[in-house]
């Protein structure tokens, strides 16, 4: 009970604090905390818009549930307490054979399972850094309430499981490795997500605010106490780690009846930032909210796609476990030359690259997600010239495989030498070949009269040093198909036209 008095307090302090400058007059201004001055002053750092690659990490307690468990969909928590559902029910026996009775052995009897004693962030972010990433994102919070950092709510990582600050670590390797920081907590999901949980706790034990029994599971959404709550755990991870990307991977309280507090966190941590940095905006603030104007935020287009080049950065962010959190089981349905592709797909279309890596319990990457991995890296060791600081170019590419727009529903489909994708930077235009070529390359988009009125000076493939012979008509850009290809899985070619 002492440490959450300590975070309402937190929670009353802030709402005293005025803070920040608007980006273009440097004259001290706060953003207001609703969404018309948010879509008004919100700006996509640089650093997010040029680093294009990015690496989310889902670590925490089911991490170290027995990995041979049925596939949970990340959600063993709540399905092990039974349910309507066919998952729920199977995943609540397998419990019980393996644990023991769920009123004898519930999800906190789960924590000193996860100790995390093989992790090491220094070692985790020097290879995501080697392997092309510019930033992370661990969880900080996931849907079960558990925090994975120094947290005044007393079911955290520093007092139970593996005993560490595991945010503050990640950070500090993070600066070691001059990554940039961000963190993602999907808190909001909590009071409802442990709904079947609530029939086998005891008010007054310590479980009690694990499970979040002081909020309704259905109503809590118009609890002024809850939306306070979440409001002062997510300001204390603002303050306590500075991060440079907060990812609200859940819904937040709304405008009516959560008292606007969700815009207030967001616009009350842009208008930190701006305070700190002289009114010019470091930080990327990342929602799931399709309904709220992309201008106000930078939209997390999980698991999903563009089918058009997007006015605003946008994050495909995808899961390399196929099950977010890991499971020995689980399976990617996206191979790891699709991945790739729809990697250089969304770059394309103004998008930035998110992979989650799902740790195994001790802290070390299962092998199946290191080739997805070493593979966008390698990818990116040839042909990072037209990826990092690169923009989209008029038109995102071409080819008969046509990407869904929306979140879900990803590609899974496998590209073909015909699927080209373009890029830009500095003048120079970037061709990238999403399939390894058999025959001679053909990019209509590039023909006389067409789409690009620049004359081609020369064409030049990544990666290699010998010279590659083209020809230029009404039909499109003709290249030769070279002897050598330096990628495994996509290519790419740097034209350079008359200025």
């Amino acid at each position: 009970m002492y440490k959450l008095k300590i975070s309402v307090v937190i929670f009353l302090l802030c709402k005293l604090v005025t803070f920040g400058q608007t980006k273009s007059s440097g004259i001290s201004k706060n953003i207001e905390p609703n969404w018309e001055s948010m879509s008004i002053n919100y700006h996509v750092p640089q650093w997010l818009q040029d680093g294009k690659l990015g690496v989310w990490f889902h670590w925490g307690i089911p991490s170290a549930v027995d990995e041979d468990r049925p596939l949970d969909g990340s959600w063993y928590g709540r399905n092990m307490y039974g349910g309507g559902k066919k998952l729920a029910k199977e995943l609540s026996e397998w419990h019980t054979q393996r644990y023991g009775p769920i009123d004898e052995f519930g999800y906190e009897k789960l924590i000193p399972l996860f100790k995390g004693e093989n992790w090491d962030p220094e070692v985790l972010v020097s290879f995501v850094k080697e392997n092309g990433a510019r930033f992370i994102m661990p969880v900080a919070t996931h849907h079960d309430n558990f925090d994975m950092y120094d947290s005044s709510h007393s079911w955290n990582s520093v007092d139970m499981g593996p005993q560490r600050d595991v945010l503050g670590e990640w950070k500090e390797a993070a600066r070691k490795q001059g990554l940039k920081f961000g963190i993602s907590t999907h808190l909001y999901w909590s009071p409802g997500w442990w709904s079947p949980a609530r029939r086998y706790q005891k008010e007054g034990t310590p479980e009690w605010t694990l499970f979040n029994m002081d909020y309704s599971a259905k109503g809590y959404a118009s609890q002024d106490s809850w939306n306070e709550h979440w409001y002062a755990r997510c300001w204390e991870i603002i303050e306590k780690y500075d991060p440079d990307m907060f990812n609200n991977d859940a819904p937040f309280p709304k405008i009516g009846p959560g008292k606007g507090l969700g815009v207030k966190l967001f616009s009350d941590y842009l208008n930190r930032d701006l305070k700190e940095n002289n009114g010019k905006q470091t930080v990327v603030l990342s929602l799931k909210d399709k309904t709220i104007d992309r201008k106000a935020f930078t939209y997390n287009l999980e698991r999903g796609g563009a089918g058009e080049i997007k006015q605003e950065a946008w994050l495909w962010a995808t899961d390399l476990s196929g099950d977010w959190f890991y499971n020995k089981n689980s399976i990617n349905k996206m191979s790891v030359p699709v991945m790739v592709g729809n990697a250089v797909d969304a770059i394309s279309k103004n998008g930035i690259v998110m992979l989650n890596v799902a740790l195994k319990g001790d802290g070390t990457i299962p092998e199946k997600q290191l080739g997805y991995l070493t593979a966008f890296g390698d990818f990116l060791k040839i042909n990072g010239d037209g990826i990092y600081g690169s923009r989209p170019w008029k038109i995102f590419g071409e080819g008969p495989l046509e990407v869904k727009d929306g979140r879900q529903g990803e590609n899974h489909n496998d590209y073909s030498q015909e699927d080209i994708r373009f890029t830009t930077k500095d003048g120079i235009l970037y061709a990238f070949v999403l399939a390894i070529p058999t025959n001679d390359i053909l990019i209509t988009a590039l023909a006389k009269n067409g789409v690009l009125d620049q004359d081609i000076v020369s064409v030049e493939l990544m990666g290699s040093k010998k010279k590659v012979k083209w020809s230029r008509s009404k039909q499109g850009l003709n290249i030769k198909l070279p002897s050598h290809l330096p990628g495994k899985i996509v290519n790419g070619f740097r034209i350079t036209v008359s200025k």
